[in-house]
C-alpha cells in the first residue's frame, strides 16, 4: 500500500458494493467514515475517495453530514436535548436512506 506524504495510507470506498461484501469491506467502510468525520471536526486522518453512482453519493454525504450534526448537537445540547433529538431523527432518515440507495449497513449506530 502506498502512504500519502502525511504517511498515512489513502483510504478507497467504492459504494457499489452489492452483493460482494467482506467483513474487509465493511471494516473499511467504517475506518473511511470514521477518517471523513476526523477531518470534518478538523483532526487528522487519512485521505478518503469514495466511488458511486450520484444517489449513492449523494445519499452518503446527506448521511454524513447528518452524523456531524448530530455529534455537534451533542457535545453542545446533551443527550437529552429537544434539538439533539431532532438531530437524531434526521440522522436515521439519512442513513435509511443511504442503506436503501447502497444496500450497505452505516457503519455507525
Amino acid at each position: 500500500m502506498q502512504k500519502n506524504k502525511s504517511g498515512l495510507v489513502p483510504v478507497k470506498i467504492n459504494l457499489n458494493q452489492k452483493g460482494i461484501l467482506t467483513e474487509s469491506f465493511l471494516t473499511m467502510l467504517g475506518a473511511g467514515v470514521e477518517s471523513i468525520l476526523k477531518r470534518m471536526f478538523d483532526l487528522p486522518g487519512p485521505e478518503v475517495s469514495v466511488t458511486g453512482t450520484e444517489p449513492q453519493l449523494r445519499s452518503f454525504a446527506n448521511a454524513l453530514r447528518d452524523e456531524k450534526s448530530y455529534m455537534e448537537s451533542i457535545i453542545g445540547n446533551g443527550l437529552n436535548n429537544p434539538t439533539t433529538f431532532s438531530s437524531r431523527y434526521k440522522l436515521q432518515n439519512a442513513v435509511k436512506n443511504f442503506e436503501t440507495e447502497t444496500g450497505l449497513k452505516w457503519p455507525i449506530s
